[in-house]
């Protein structure tokens, strides 16, 4: 599975899954994140979940007006 972002650029973030403290934590990647092209969130390829996208929190409440989740 593919996202626009995905089949042109490499990752701009990992994100892992951290067990353990210190030198002895144990650091599993599980999913990758392409930053969006105006800086305010990411696409986020989990797999076996899919695409995932995060937004940044704007203070006039932009999300219900473009049908997002609040």
């Amino acid at each position: 599975m593919s996202t626009e972002n995905s089949s042109n650029r490499k990752p701009s973030h990992r994100l892992y899954q951290v067990s353990g403290e210190g030198r002895n934590a144990i650091w599993t990647p599980i999913a990758s994140a392409w930053v969006h092209g105006d800086g305010k969130g990411f696409n986020i390829l989990v797999p076996f979940i899919g695409k995932i996208v995060m937004r940044e929190v704007s203070a006039k409440g932009e999300d219900d007006d473009q049908g997002r989740l609040v």
